[in-house]
């Protein structure tokens, strides 16, 4: 009978294209996999590689009056009980959470009946939902060195696997920088998320109007906008003369971000990956409400090796961007070094140094013990 690993995630495509790369890594192991998640995410996973995906009861904290505390409690405790039931079926030989609400039902309940138990940790710093469980689990992963260091429990049970990339992103890694030349064409990408940024549809078009003609006629621009601000900015850039390609999605973005010279964009964990693994210069726009300040992290371990220039939001404005775009087409070296300080930063293999930690746990390891994908 073919040992079964289940995976959490929810909430958002961030939380999924990791557990996604997972998912393949254990697959090529000989593991099945099964998915559990929440009615909000499962829109998400119509192509996740599991043999059987499970919708659970979940709830986010959206505030902190009695009322919402108490939607949120009942739904987690509802999704803890069919967690039990769920876990004594299938018996998988461990659990692996990627962070986000959905995964604290299937978590505890995998603690409470001792079958091994990792939360990854995407972020620079860690989530809610994953400080909630980071305790109770066998294991903490995480993207980035360091996240939990601060606390000897929690150093004690975490290994460092870096991100898990989509195959995407793998493939689009094979692919070098093309150098941009003197006078010729910039290329730029510009993205917001899973979701989109207004913020970029506010902020780009008119940092690229205050660009001289000149700088205008050599810029390509691919652009991610919401539907509603897809008129906008497709007409300022109709108006200007300028190469742009804008739409709300693109669903090859890991090879858009490989044609790219820069790239202007959120600093999710995902998208740090990425542009590590690839190897590509940034403008990195931290969300700037978070309550964690998670991207604000995840964007600095690209500017302190000087990979990316990071701009708060308040920062981020047409006038700056302006002169920021220009410097780059000035001095397009700056950006070949720092398409090559990005790539030192990337971890192509995450995903199976994860898996290797999963098998390891599987057979009754210990996190001490682990040696890396060897074990």
């Amino acid at each position: 009978m073919t040992d079964l690993v289940l995976l959490a995630a929810g909430g958002t495509g961030g939380h999924l294209f990791p557990a996604e790369a997972l998912a393949a890594a254990l697959a090529g192991q000989g593991f099945a996999v099964d998915l559990a998640t929440d009615a909000r995410a499962a829109r998400y996973a119509g192509h996740f590689p599991a043999r059987e995906l499970h919708i659970l009861p979940s709830d986010t904290v959206r505030g902190r009056s009695p009322v919402a505390l108490a939607r949120t409690g009942l739904a987690l405790a509802s999704g803890f009980v069919s967690s039990l039931a769920l876990i004594r079926r299938l018996k998988p030989v461990a659990v692996v959470g990627f962070g986000g609400y959905p995964t604290v039902p299937p978590l505890m309940a995998a603690a409470v009946l001792g079958v091994p138990t990792i939360v990854h940790e995407a972020n620079g710093v860690m989530g809610r939902a994953n400080r909630m469980l980071a305790r109770r689990v066998s294991a903490i992963a995480t993207g980035f060195p360091g996240v939990v260091d601060a606390d000897p429990v929690l150093k004690a049970k975490a290994v460092w696997t870096g991100n898990p990339l989509r195959p995407a992103a793998v493939a689009a890694a094979a692919t070098p920088f093309d150098p941009p030349v003197p006078g010729g064409e910039l290329r730029v990408l510009v993205f917001g998320g899973s979701q989109g940024a207004r913020v970029m549809s506010d902020v780009v078009p008119d940092a690229v109007e205050r660009l001289d003609a000149d700088l205008r006629r050599r810029l390509v621009l691919t652009q991610q906008a919401r539907e509603e601000d897809l008129e906008r900015v497709v007409g300022t850039y109709a108006r200007l003369g300028v190469r742009a390609e804008v739409k709300p999605f693109f669903d090859d973005l890991p090879a858009r971000m490989a044609g790219a010279h820069l790239v202007v964009a959120r600093s999710g964990a995902g998208t740090v990956a990425e542009l590590s693994a690839i190897g590509r210069p940034s403008i990195l726009v931290p969300l700037p409400h978070a309550l964690d300040q998670d991207q604000a992290a995840n964007a600095r371990t690209l500017s302190a090796v000087d990979a990316a220039l990071v701009l708060r939001q308040v920062e981020f404005e047409p006038d700056r961007l302006a002169l920021e775009l220009h410097s780059f087409a000035s001095e397009p070296m700056s950006l070949t070094r720092m398409a090559d300080h990005a790539r030192s930063q990337g971890v192509l293999d995450a995903a199976e140094r994860l898996a290797g930690l999963v098998r390891h746990l599987a057979a009754g390891g210990a996190v001490a013990t682990f040696r890396g994908n060897s074990a």
